[in-house]
């Protein structure tokens, strides 16, 4: 499994940095937000380093559902009432600020759209 040693995500992943960890599996880590926009705000990381959705491949379609799995795995554990959101921003212009694929769960208050 690819990963760069650079890279934040990659680092929380492998345990070199700790993180609030509400799940882990063999292929995905979850951990809370550190600027959490919603009172559930969850980022949800594969183990392998993918910089970003533009640079997945189609090997890596297993492992963008698992992310999304493991979003709705989240939820439910959370008790989010009412829906969520499940974002993944691909670039800067998105509002891409670590380059290593990671999707937001959001919930926990109702959301508006557009989300901006």
């Amino acid at each position: 499994m690819h990963t760069e040693p650079d890279c934040l995500f990659c680092r929380i992943a492998t345990g070199e940095l700790s993180a609030d960890r509400v799940l882990e599996t063999e292929d995905v880590v979850a951990f809370r937000d550190i600027n959490p926009q919603a009172p559930t705000h969850v980022l949800v990381i594969p183990r392998e380093h993918v910089s970003s959705l533009d640079a997945a491949e189609p090997r890596h379609a297993e492992t963008i559902g698992k992310l999304h799995l493991a979003a709705k795995r989240i939820a439910a554990e959370a008790g989010i009432q009412g829906g969520w959101r499940a974002v993944i921003n691909v670039g800067a212009d998105a509002g891409q600020t670590v380059f290593h694929v990671h999707l937001h769960l959001l919930g926990g208050r109702p959301l508006a759209w557009p989300p901006g």
